[in-house]
């Protein structure tokens, strides 16, 4: 088989990376509580497999993270899906559609290309420069037309690009920077995680006309938030 001919291959999905291995995927997330169809749709849409290496496709749609290089990992398919509800969806299931997000922590793009479909414009940092070399192509070949990608800080944000409507990190501190938090419109939600190495929580931050309401929405294990580029 030539490289082409292996690479139209993996791109359109057969066996284990097929649509029905996303179906089944989708499936299990909304059975542990994923109410959001928006959501589960572009779970079932979004090729995990090209996000990973290809030695480790054959795990691409179990629900469980997994290693992408650089010390960093994919997050398991149903946190994404928590995230992007969190971020999106009201209390009373309806879905919102943000004029501007900020996603934190790109990585290999898998949670862009899940978030980008159901947002106007997302500003995607990636402080880790092979990443973002690698993922930016590969979102433009999806489609993802609406995102701006930038190789940058992540605790310091897009100030230039401030401020957004919703705010998505990726990865996990002990509190939520600060220069995030002047980033948000109000209104606007910032959905990561919070917590020590070992112990962190999903935290969704709401921006009111009263102040902040801070929600703690699940147990979760994430890579941390790094000052500096790579």
């Amino acid at each position: 088989m030539s490289s082409a001919q292996s690479g139209l291959r993996r791109r359109s999905g057969i066996g284990l990376t097929s649509a029905r291995a996303r179906d089944r995927l989708a499936e299990q997330l909304e059975q542990r509580g994923i109410r959001s169809q928006e959501v589960l749709e572009q779970i079932r849409r979004a090729p995990r497999h090209l996000f990973i290496d290809e030695a480790l496709e054959r795990y691409a749609y179990q629900d469980n993270a997994l290693p992408i290089g650089a010390g960093q990992t994919i997050s398991q398919p149903y946190v994404v899906a928590l995230m992007t509800q969190a971020l999106l969806m009201d209390d009373d299931g309806r879905m919102r559609r943000p004029g501007k997000v900020l996603e934190v922590g790109s990585g290999s793009g898998y949670q862009t290309a899940i978030l980008a479909p159901l947002v106007r414009q997302l500003f995607a940092i990636e402080r880790i420069r092979s990443l973002l070399d690698s993922s930016r192509p590969l979102l433009r070949e999806l489609g993802c037309g609406n995102v701006r990608f930038r190789h940058g800080d992540g605790k310091e944000g897009w100030p230039g690009q401030a401020p957004f409507d919703g705010i998505l990190v990726a990865a996990g501190a002990a509190s939520v920077p600060e220069a995030l938090l002047e980033q948000l419109a109000p209104g606007g939600r910032l959905v990561m995680p919070v917590g020590g190495r070992d112990r962190q929580k999903l935290l969704c931050v709401e921006r009111s006309e009263d102040g902040e309401v801070r929600e703690n929405l699940a147990p979760v294990a994430f890579v941390p938030l790094l000052p500096g580029q790579e």
